[in-house]
This record gives C-alpha cells, structure tokens and sequence, in this order.
C-alpha cells in the first residue's frame, strides 16, 4: 500500500498525541479505546500502538 500524503500527517499526529492519530485512522471504535488505555498507562505504548494501526491499514 503506497504511503501518502495524510498517512505522513497521522504519524506527526500520532507522535504527538496517539489517540488522535488513531481516530483519524479507524474512527471511534475499539482501537481508539484500547490506544486511549495504553497512552494513560504510558505514553510509548500509545505511539507504539498508533503505529501499528497506522501501517496495518
């Protein structure tokens, strides 16, 4: 899948608050909620998190 323009913004978006990169990825669905819980438990695991779901789709 070629990488574009906004998926370039949802990584900045991504560094620097997770959960809306997140949100602009899927939506408000189960990944939001499990990216918000792992960015209160620490803020790596969200960035981490946010990634995955960033590159996976």
């Amino acid at each position: 899948m070629p990488f574009t323009a906004s998926d370039i913004c949802k990584i900045i978006f991504a560094i620097i608050l997770p959960p809306l990169g997140v949100f602009l990825e899927r939506g408000c669905g189960a990944d939001l909620l499990i990216n918000i819980c792992l960015t209160i438990l620490g803020w790596l695991p969200g960035v981490i998190h946010a990634f995955y779901i960033i590159f996976k789709y």
